[in-house]
């Protein structure tokens, strides 16, 4: 699962920030007196796939309560994702593009329906659940260091602050003797968020060690429904400004106080609020009150959620059916795959007869 950052408006309040800013990016700032501590060794790719990430494919929201822009393209993909980059030749992809249409098309009959594509998106959206699967088993191993097939929290302590450059040796050994870490404060806040987090993962009855599929959730919360609600109690937390513990349409659209320095940042900011209005009005508020709940927020968010997975197929379905059958053809799907794909294609219906 990869982490990409999004340049859009930041909502959260000031130590989730901190928190989220950690986990996205590679930090090597020195703690103020750990200074003995300290690693040359830069950040490997192995130490980041202990931390949460911030992006999760295959679910609608982002960790940090961001609309997830690419949410169409992944449940659409699947793993296949990486080989339609912008800069790959737009012929193979077009001809991948007809490959998918195929699979996609159970019955035959050269068109895609709703109900093939709701088949189509939940199976992607399985590939994307068993892809962390595999990645968790090497993450675990990272941290499960005496191989008992439980981990501690004192032992992802450890791995972590390694993670952020530290001696994990004099980590460790500090940890061992109770002695105090005195860690810097934005690096505090992200492990007291991590902690926290921790202990949700833990399934009853708790014993403070996370197994191989606890591990999993404290990951990836999408993997486990009382994860999943953790997760859309963190994000109504930091958008929730009344205290209340639901989100009206101003909160969940509300822009951080300052000013815009020009009219690009402007027209981002404007398409932005367009977007969170759209999806709030028509996809998230369900009962069409005008509020959103946490039970609203987390069927919505639900990434194996049928009924989500058929309204979203509607949904990529009307973006593209100019001729309003309520199907897609190939013809519509190649001339609108920068929508499904991300890659835009050239001559899109030369020969696609011959071709399909």
């Amino acid at each position: 699962m990869s982490n990409r950052r999004r340049s859009q408006p930041q909502l959260l309040c000031a130590s989730t920030l901190a928190v989220f800013a950690m986990l996205a990016l590679n930090v090597q700032a020195r703690p103020a007196n750990m200074s003995a501590l300290k690693d040359k060794h830069p950040n490997s790719k192995e130490d980041n796939e202990i931390l949460p990430p911030d992006h999760l494919n295959g679910v609608k929201m982002e960790m940090d309560g961001h609309l997830n822009k690419d949410f169409h393209q992944e449940v659409f993909l699947g793993k296949e994702m990486e080989e339609f980059e912008e800069d790959s030749e737009p012929r193979r992809n077009r001809k991948k593009l007809i490959e998918i249409f195929t699979k996609v098309d159970i019955n035959k009959d050269r068109s895609v329906s709703a109900k093939e594509m709701q088949r189509w998106i939940m199976e992607k959206t399985e590939e994307h659940f068993q892809e962390a699967v595999k990645e968790n088993k090497l993450s675990f191993r990272a941290v499960d260091p005496d191989g008992d097939e439980h981990v501690t929290w004192d032992e992802y302590r450890v791995k972590f602050l390694a993670s952020k450059g530290f001696n994990e040796k004099e980590v460790a050994e500090k940890i061992k003797n109770n002695e105090e870490l005195k860690v810097d404060e934005e690096t505090q806040e992200v492990l007291e968020s991590l902690k926290d987090r921790w202990f949700q993962a833990d399934n009853p009855p708790a014993d403070q060690l996370l197994n191989e599929e606890e591990f999993l959730s404290f990951l990836h919360p999408e993997h486990s429904r009382g994860m999943l609600r953790y997760m859309v109690k963190e994000i109504v937390r930091d958008l929730d400004q009344d205290g209340d513990g639901k989100l009206t349409l101003a909160e969940f659209i509300s822009l951080p106080m300052g000013t815009v320095e020009n009219q690009q940042a402007q027209d981002i900011d404007d398409d932005w609020v367009r977007e969170r209005k759209k999806e709030f009005e028509e996809v998230i508020d369900a009962n069409h009150d005008m509020i959103v709940t946490m039970e609203e927020l987390e069927e919505y968010m639900d990434p194996m959620n049928e009924y989500n997975a058929l309204n979203e197929a509607k949904q990529m379905i009307a973006v593209a059916d100019e001729n309003q059958n309520h199907n897609l053809e190939l013809e519509e799907i190649l001339k609108y795959s920068e929508y499904f794909t991300g890659s835009k294609l050239m001559d899109y219906a030369r020969n696609v007869h011959e071709e399909f």
